[in-house]
């Protein structure tokens, strides 16, 4: 039977209930032209980076300029995309990168209406909680616009630690801390206002400043974690809300699935979150913004051919023959 997850009880420890987001993603996966929905899911694949300098570090040669574009200058013989879903990233990789790739999804129905890639594709129905391969197993590992419904973050790092070869190299896009905040903000005040006190409408995601140091416990070396914002104008609350809901969160399965969501809001609260979040974050145009914020991270295996860093008290330069440096180039400036 397909899988429902590591992580099945309610609770501090599993915030997210991974058979109904099972189900969701199902759903979402048969909607008629399910293309239309995946604006974040294409988008995201396509944005720059800005990690040359961080990765060059790593094994290989020129640097990801995208999360998928650009990858150091070597072909990886297999690969694996947690949480694929319809196959967002495979679209955009070439037989010149990888050779082969196995999908990985908890989702059946979006594995078996996956889109067409150039490369050769496997399709495995899996938890991204608990993955099925032996370790030393993939070249190369992402993860686009998953791993924000995964109860145990840092057991997913390690697992996909686990599976990469060493040399192997992790690169992933995550939902941030700021995704909706706008919506979030005035929801919440809304509530207050109206019921005294107020339920999460959007589910918690994760602070970047947790992620490098969650993926260096998991073991991963030579770190880059960076951000970017993709904005989505609307007309008001009420046009995000459907929207979010018609297209973007339910068709790519990305309802809400905490334990301790509310089913409903009032008519009431609605209306207040809806002046209120005209009157904070409204448009001169009258519009309205909704924030995405994504992170992105790469992380390596480490292998005895990397570069390593210098041994402590190897420098060979002081930090004041620097300064007299510095002071020199600002002369011949001059």
């Amino acid at each position: 039977s397909p899988p429902t997850g590591a992580s099945s009880g309610s609770g501090a420890l599993s915030p997210f209930d991974r058979r109904l987001k099972r189900k969701q993603k199902n759903w979402a996966a048969l909607q008629a032209e399910p293309g239309k929905c995946d604006y974040l899911r294409e988008e995201v694949p396509e944005r720059p980076l800005g990690m040359e300098r961080e990765v060059a570090a790593g094994r290989g040669g020129s640097c990801p300029t995208a999360l998928t574009g650009g990858f150091p200058s070597r072909t990886f013989p297999l690969a694996l995309d947690v949480g694929s879903g319809r196959g967002y990233i495979a679209q955009h990789l070439t037989k010149d990168t990888v050779e082969k790739l196995i999908q990985v999804d908890i989702a059946e129905n979006a594995l078996k209406n996956a889109v067409e890639s150039e490369i050769p594709t496997v399709s495995v129905v899996a938890d991204e909680e608990s993955l099925p391969f032996k370790e030393d197993t993939f070249d190369l590992v992402v993860s686009s616009l998953s791993l924000h419904w995964v109860n145990d973050l840092p057991k997913a790092f390690k697992e996909i630690h686990q599976v990469l070869k060493p040399d192997g190299v992790f690169i992933g896009a995550v939902f941030g801390g700021d995704t909706l905040y706008e919506l979030r903000c005035s929801l919440q005040l809304a509530e207050l206002e109206r019921e005294g006190g107020f339920s999460p409408h959007v589910s918690p995601f994760t602070a970047v400043s947790d992620l490098g140091h969650l993926l260096s416990r998991a073991g991963f070396n030579t770190l880059t974690v960076d951000t970017d914002e993709i904005q989505v104008n609307y007309p008001g609350l009420f046009e995000v809300m459907e929207d979010l809901q018609g297209k973007y969160i339910l068709c790519m399965g990305e309802s809400n699935c905490s334990w301790n969501r509310k089913p409903l809001l009032h008519r009431d609260t609605m209306l207040a979150a809806a002046a209120i979040y005209q009157e904070m974050y409204g448009n001169n145009d009258g519009s309205v913004p909704a924030t995405f914020q994504i992170f992105y991270m790469i992380g390596w295996k480490f292998h005895e051919s990397q570069a390593k860093p210098a041994k402590r008290g190897s420098a060979t330069v002081s930090f004041g023959d620097l300064a007299k440096l510095g002071g020199f180039v600002s002369r011949e400036k001059k």
